[in-house]
């Protein structure tokens, strides 16, 4: 029989990495939208994105332009294909997230 430790660190475990995979892709997508959407950039603080001293209500702006697929309209292909993984992992890794929260409380 498996044991409910090892089903939450195994939870834990796929929602870091998932973590992970969803910030590098942030990162690039900020790093590309330098070049293909420099007023965004700025909109959304590209360069003190992941300080310390970042503006959250800057960083609000990517999130909503993320989750009403505004880049749909863009006519860079590789920046709206950025946009689009992005988002699929924000999906995945808060899902993953409660989950895990969900599931440490019940075992």
């Amino acid at each position: 029989m498996i044991n409910a430790d090892t089903i939450l660190f195994t939870l834990m475990l796929i929602t870091l990495v998932n973590m992970a995979r969803y910030l590098t892709a942030l990162r690039s997508l900020i790093y590309i939208m330098r070049e293909a959407h420099p007023l965004l950039y700025q909109q959304v603080d590209g360069g003190g994105f992941f300080t310390t001293h970042g503006n959250v209500t800057k960083q609000v702006r990517l999130f909503h332009y993320l989750k009403s697929r505004e880049f749909h309209h863009h006519h860079d292909e590789i920046f709206t294909g950025k946009c689009e993984r992005v988002r699929e992992l924000f999906i995945l890794s808060s899902s993953l997230f409660s989950v895990t929260l969900f599931a440490a409380f019940i075992l």
